[in-house]
């Protein structure tokens, strides 16, 4: 059984040179420049769908918080509204006529949805040697705009794009509380200068700091930590113990139960972290609370000609971090 294709790709190719080119080439083993654009048609969509299926786990962000496609592509704008109740009840007398109202208000906030674009293509002397070699397209091109599509995708979700009105995770605009850690015994903040019971202890602050700010109301259940610190708190042991400090943490701990490196996190990862220091971030893993917005995720339109080259637009549309509730989030600076 034949393997399907892109009808848009298939005729996209027809109309360009290349299938004509190929066709009169003596030992492509092409009957008829159809067969030339049917033959390199499903190569196009097998590279589509290797594209598709690609995953980059060093984008964590964008891997570990929720992520929705809410809104229509179409929009332009997105309206959420976060909303809080007002008034008290009061003791009142049998005939009373003025009760006290208790209300809810909701404030808008507006975000712009904005498109990211990448592109690849491949022209007759790379479709000319990727026949006679009796090998596919080589889809690293596809694979490489992919890439450039989620590493500017993951950025915003980290530190959005103020130019254009989107919010990222570590936007100095976002409202999520930077919590400031205490020194150890050594004098030190960060987590390899600390105990390993001045780390259990600042994790509980962590947890109890987004408590008291939110009146019990807010527990994040998610961290996200740089590399580096990670692989410290998940190799050094609890003092005359077998455990990890890490594991310890995620036995115990009565809320956080994930605990994700993030290369990103890193002091020295400056395209990102503008704190210069090793950052932590909890979060509450529920897209009621925060969630990326992506009304239309990676997309691959159909191939278009271009002389002796066909190209792939590559696009999405995003419209950055939507924090409903920025108090279920904290930054720590400093581990």
């Amino acid at each position: 059984m034949a393997r399907k294709y892109s009808r848009a790709d298939y005729l996209a190719l027809k109309r360009s040179q290349i299938p004509a080119s190929l066709a009169q080439i003596k030992g492509m083993r092409f009957d008829s420049e159809e067969d030339a654009s049917v033959f390199f048609a499903r190569e196009l969509d097998h590279v589509k769908s290797k594209t598709y299926d690609k995953l980059y786990p060093q984008f964590t962000v964008l891997n570990n918080i929720p992520r929705t496609s809410d809104a229509n592509p179409g929009a332009e704008t997105i309206t959420f509204y976060s909303y809080d109740k007002t008034g008290l009840a009061e003791i009142i007398s049998n005939y009373a006529t003025d009760l006290p109202r208790a209300d809810v208000k909701g404030k808008p906030t507006t975000v712009q949805i904005k498109s990211l674009g990448a592109s690849y293509g491949y022209n007759v002397q790379e479709m000319r040697a990727s026949r006679l070699a009796g090998k596919g397209l080589d889809a690293r091109k596809a694979e490489a705009a992919r890439f450039a599509m989620d590493y500017a995708t993951n950025r915003i979700a980290l530190v959005g794009d103020k130019e254009n009105g989107l919010m990222g995770l570590l936007s100095d605009w976002n409202d999520i509380p930077v919590f400031v850690l205490p020194a150890g015994a050594s004098g030190k903040t960060d987590f390899k200068s600390k105990t390993a019971d001045e780390i259990l202890a600042d994790f509980t602050a962590f947890v109890m700091f987004t408590a008291r700010v939110t009146n019990d109301v807010e527990k994040p259940d998610s961290a996200m930590i740089a590399s580096e610190v990670y692989y410290d708190l998940a190799t050094r042991r609890i003092p005359d113990t077998d455990t990890t400090i890490l594991k310890f943490l995620l036995d115990n701990q009565p809320y956080i139960k994930k605990i994700i490196p993030a290369p990103e996190l890193q002091a020295d990862n400056v395209d990102v972290n503008s704190y210069g220091k090793n950052l932590l971030v909890l979060y509450t893993d529920d897209p009621d609370k925060m969630a990326f917005e992506e009304p239309m995720p990676f997309y691959q339109h159909p191939a278009q000609n271009k002389n002796l080259e066909v190209e792939v637009p590559c696009e999405s549309r995003v419209a950055g971090l939507m924090l409903y509730y920025p108090l279920s989030a904290l930054i720590v600076a400093g581990v």
